[in-house]
């Protein structure tokens, strides 16, 4: 038996969602897919958010959705959170530029 069972992964998934909206989880797959993708990151060093000493990082990655340390993004977040991203990097990159190398620039 698998503890947490899939439909508790789910229900935790989902909790944020309100009454009326689509779900962001309706199937095992994709609960699959999100733990097997966070797993793969923890393996190539991303930071663990759970205490996950001496787990496997599949185990892990189950522990920190079933904890809420994690989100699943629909399609339409995740371009969001992009394009976000995106314009944060173009700011930092501006910000970090000196008057003099915008001279040099222009030489």
């Amino acid at each position: 038996m698998l503890h947490p069972s899939y439909a508790d992964l789910i229900k935790v998934v989902n909790s944020g969602v309100e009454e009326g909206e689509d779900p962001v989880v309706s199937s095992r797959y994709s609960i699959v897919m999100a733990t097997s993708k966070r797993a793969r990151q923890i393996i190539a060093g991303d930071e663990v958010l759970v205490d996950g000493r001496g787990k496997k990082p599949l185990s892990v990655a189950v522990e920190e959705l079933n904890q809420g340390k994690i989100q699943i993004l629909t399609d339409e977040s995740a371009e969001e959170t992009e394009e976000i991203s995106e314009e944060e990097a173009v700011a930092e990159v501006s910000d970090t530029e000196s008057p003099e190398a915008e001279e040099a620039v222009e030489e």
